[in-house]
C-alpha cells in the first residue's frame, strides 16, 4: 500500500521584481519578462537574499492562466549560491488576470499560484535538495512575488 506523500516547509522567499518587459501578443500567446532586482530567502537554519540579474519568463495564455518560468540565484550569508528554475502556473478569473497584469493589488484568495522549482547548488550543507523535488505557493504582489517552498516527502 502507498501513502501519500507529506510536505515540509524548506522556505520563505520574498523576490523583488521591476517593471514588466511587454513583448506582446507573439505565437504562443501575451509573452511577458518580468526582471528579478533582489529579495530575502529564509529556511530552517540559513538565510540569504536573491540577486539582482534573474527573470521571470511569463506566458499569459488564455485571460484565466499564464504559464511562469523564473531563473535567479539566491546568495546564502555564508556566500554559498542556487541556481533557482522556478515553473509555475497562476490562474484567476480574466478580471483578476487583468489587473495583476497592470501591476494592481488583487486578494491572493481570488489566484491558484502553485510552482514546482529545482536547484542547482555547491554548497556542502544544502547539496541534498539538488535530489529532492519542491512545491510551492505563491502570491503575486505589485512589486513582489511572495513564495513558500515544500520540499515533497
Amino acid at each position: 500500500m502507498h501513502t501519500a506523500p507529506t510536505l515540509k516547509h524548506f522556505a520563505e522567499l520574498k523576490v523583488k521584481v521591476d517593471t514588466p518587459q511587454e513583448i506582446g501578443h507573439a505565437q504562443h500567446g501575451q509573452r511577458r519578462v518580468i526582471p528579478i532586482t533582489g529579495g530575502t530567502v529564509e529556511g530552517h537554519g540559513w538565510s540569504g537574499k536573491v540577486l539582482s540579474g534573474g527573470a521571470d519568463y511569463q506566458l499569459i495564455l488564455t485571460p484565466r492562466m499564464a504559464n511562469l518560468d523564473a531563473h535567479y540565484v539566491l546568495e546564502l550569508d555564508s556566500g554559498e549560491r542556487i541556481y533557482v528554475h522556478n515553473r509555475a502556473i497562476r490562474v484567476a478569473e480574466p478580471e483578476i488576470t487583468a489587473r495583476l497584469i497592470k501591476g494592481e493589488p488583487v486578494d491572493p484568495s481570488e489566484i491558484y499560484f502553485r510552482c514546482s522549482p529545482t536547484f542547482e547548488t555547491d554548497s556542502l550543507s544544502l547539496k541534498w535538495i539538488c535530489e529532492r523535488m519542491f512545491i510551492g505557493t505563491g502570491i503575486r504582489r505589485p512589486d513582489l512575488v511572495e513564495m513558500h517552498f515544500f520540499e515533497v516527502l
